[in-house]
């Protein structure tokens, strides 16, 4: 699990991102993250002004501008539509929608104001058809992704 070091200064920015509401604290105090809710998603770090989370591995996490996240571009050619990049995202930014009338099946399309950069689509994906590109990368990247088009 990831954990809050003596750098933290209770701005709770790390508590308002978490999607399991595994970290707890009180404003200008330390917070905590609960090891047994933490699902080492990344965001807390991503969003801390203080640099005061570690990951797993003893890391201190570096803030990164919600602009400049990975986002999730799918490759309709090689996806499935078998819905496990959808169950696996803890903040519930992968829909289905049906994108194309020749193809009966609903694709996963990402919503990037809800999606935390987590790569957890990504790493799930049993046909590799999820890639996490930069934010700013990603823009210019239409999604979804598709070569039939």
């Amino acid at each position: 699990a990831y954990l809050i070091n003596d750098s933290c200064i209770g701005c709770r920015a790390c508590v308002t991102i978490c999607p399991c509401e595994a970290v707890s604290g009180e404003k200008k105090e330390l917070h905590t993250i609960d090891s047994d809710r933490c699902i080492e998603c990344g965001a807390c770090g991503r969003v801390c002004p203080a640099k005061a989370v570690e990951d797993a591995f003893g890391d201190i996490m570096q803030r990164i501008k919600k602009k400049e996240w990975a986002q999730p571009v799918i490759d309709l050619d090689t996806c499935m539509s078998c819905g496990i990049c959808i169950d696996s995202c803890p903040a519930n930014a992968l829909s289905e929608a049906l994108l194309q009338k020749k193809n009966p099946h609903p694709f996963p399309v990402p919503d990037k104001a809800r999606c935390m950069a987590c790569g957890f689509c990504e790493q799930d994906c049993p046909v590799s058809a999820i890639r996490m590109i930069s934010g700013t990368s990603a823009k210019a990247e239409p999604e979804p992704v598709s070569k039939a088009s």
